[in-house]
């Protein structure tokens, strides 16, 4: 994500990184390209150049050209600075009442039905909340069959009247059917238009005065730039919603609405979706994407997304395996289940430090395990749980049955045997054998 902005702020800051002299000169001209790429990556013009005063007047107040590190202090200022623009600190979502009842609010085909699901998903396994999805776009019955759909999917029942065509009614009789089933939060799914209109905004507008919601969320597809802001504001003027909601941050998005919109309308981005699938949703935290935007990557992202998906009985379970050598190609298939549950690959890959440049142009398939599985399923249960008794001719059969070649089943066997040799290193502490077996690996 931002892949453009990130590009763009990494050659204005190049100067100031380096070791040269660093001058009242370069730091103008440094600040001059900083706000060229917020330009290009469509930020509001004031907002822009507001934004590079500020930056240049905390560099001159704390004395940047005379510090032992000019420029890392400055690219510690921008990255202040991109945190504050973007909201400063993360904001909740608040759960209180019973139920709870979350709005949704936003134009059609802002991915406002999808993320639904998505903030649903979030709830019932992070939040343990009993959800219940509600469909009140009356005009699109398409709409109402993708919620539900992406109910079924999720495991969230999913309240609808396809024959009623009054959204307040529907939403104030899913909130009874919610208290009655024990549901303690309701996500209600409005219809969206093409453009703001003030026949939307009246019916929107009377949902809310109907259901009095917690929260009010606004969905912005931010591919759309400085129109999402825009349209935002139009919203907010009508609603004075609590939170916006970014979608399809994992898309060829230049960033100006991330940056912009708190600006503009004063209300924090609460949470950010990043794929298709129903597990891309993730709470929004200024310091860390404006770490990312610069190139720092995100670790502690990567490191909660990891625990997540950490289950403590399963990792005692593979402690021994690997202590008794009796760790098999079952198990890698466990580990690679949870590594894809982490998340989009490229994203991830994104939130190490320095790597996500280095990979920026490389293209990460979701599917770039789908050859291993393939291999590993090839397998009978004993070669899974007995590499060692893998031999040349059911190397030939395992390829067979995979569609790979014996030489891509040779490269998983190393990587394995590599692996499982780490993994036993790890634990017993040998740190100075594990260096030296990952040196003979190569990079």
């Amino acid at each position: 994500m931002f892949n453009n902005l990130s590009d763009k702020l990494d050659k204005a800051l190049h100067v100031l990184k380096g070791h040269g002299s660093i001058t009242e000169i370069n730091v103008a001209e440094t600040l001059k390209e900083v706000r060229r790429a917020l330009l290009d990556a469509d930020v509001n013009f004031k907002i822009a150049k507001q934004f590079t005063n500020d930056v240049k007047e905390k560099a001159f107040g704390q004395n940047v050209l005379t510090t032992l590190n000019p420029g890392q202090v400055m690219v510690k200022i921008v990255k202040d600075e991109l945190t504050r623009l973007m909201g400063g600190e993360t904001a909740g979502i608040n759960l209180k009442g019973s139920p709870t009842v979350i709005l949704m609010s936003g134009l059609q085909g802002s991915g406002k039905t999808t993320f639904s699901g998505k903030l649903a998903n979030y709830l019932k396994n992070k939040k343990s909340k009993e959800v219940l999805l509600v469909g009140c776009d009356v005009y699109r019955p398409a709409a109402i069959n993708q919620l539900q759909v992406v109910g079924e999917q999720i495991g969230v029942e999913v309240y609808a009247e396809p024959e009623n065509k009054n959204p307040v009614e529907i939403s104030k009789n899913a909130i009874k059917h919610a208290q009655s089933k024990g549901k303690n939060v309701v996500i209600i799914d409005t219809a969206g238009r093409l453009a703001v209109d003030d026949k939307m905004m009246t019916e929107i507008s009377n949902i809310h005065k109907a259901v009095e919601p917690q929260e009010t969320l606004f969905v912005v597809d931010s591919m759309t730039g400085q129109d999402a802001v825009n349209t935002a504001k139009a919203f907010n003027d009508i609603l004075n919603f609590e939170g916006v909601v970014l979608t399809k941050l994992d898309g060829d998005t230049r960033g100006g609405a991330a940056l912009s919109i708190k600006s503009v309308v004063d209300k924090p981005i609460k949470f950010i979706g990043t794929g298709e699938k129903m597990e891309a949703i993730d709470v929004f935290h200024p310091d860390r994407m404006a770490e990312r935007i610069l190139g720092m990557g995100d670790v502690v992202s990567l490191v909660e997304r990891a625990q997540e998906q950490y289950d403590e009985e399963e990792a005692r379970k593979i402690q021994k395996k690997i202590a008794k050598n009796q760790f098999g190609f079952d198990d890698f298939l466990k580990q690679i289940q949870q590594i894809k549950k982490m998340g989009n690959m490229k994203d991830l890959v994104g939130m190490i430090p320095g790597v996500g440049k280095a990979m920026k142009d490389v293209d990460i398939d979701d599917d770039a395990f789908k050859g291993i599985e393939a291999i590993i399923h090839s397998m009978t249960p004993d070669e899974r749980s007995k590499p060692n008794i893998i031999n040349a001719s059911r190397k030939k059969r395992i390829s067979k049955g995979s569609g790979t070649s014996v030489q891509e089943v040779n490269q998983l066997m190393k990587q394995f045997s590599q692996m499982s040799k780490m993994m036993k290193m790890m634990q017993g502490g040998g740190g100075k054998k594990m260096m030296q077996m990952m040196k003979g690996m190569g990079q």
